[in-house]
């Protein structure tokens, strides 16, 4: 089954423009997870938050990149990670045009 990761930590920023250019690489490097799909990058300057929404192909898959994720943002000096795992019903995402495609 598919699998959503919703993910969002405190972050001071860079944001916009400046944090596409910071964040290039990562973006490059989470393209080539096991089992990634998408991922929807989100920040929030007002209340100095990123994160994500990501896409998996299975539950393994997004519990082992958050697993990393969280290690590697901790390392960045993060102090807590919020990681949810979701599945995805993809019958119904299909009808509200939800970008999953049915197996």
């Amino acid at each position: 089954m598919k699998t959503l990761l919703q993910v969002d930590f405190p972050y001071t920023g860079p944001f916009g423009d400046e944090m596409t250019t910071a964040m290039k690489e990562l973006a490059e490097s989470i393209a080539q997870e096991p089992g990634f799909i998408w991922k929807v990058w989100t920040e929030n300057p007002d209340t100095q938050e990123a994160g994500g929404i990501y896409l998996f192909e299975d539950e393994a898959s997004a519990r082992a990149y958050l697993e990393k994720h969280t290690a590697r943002l901790m390392g960045f000096g993060i102090p807590h990670v919020n990681g949810k795992v979701f599945g995805v019903n993809e019958a119904l995402s299909a009808i509200d045009n939800g970008p999953v495609s049915l197996s």
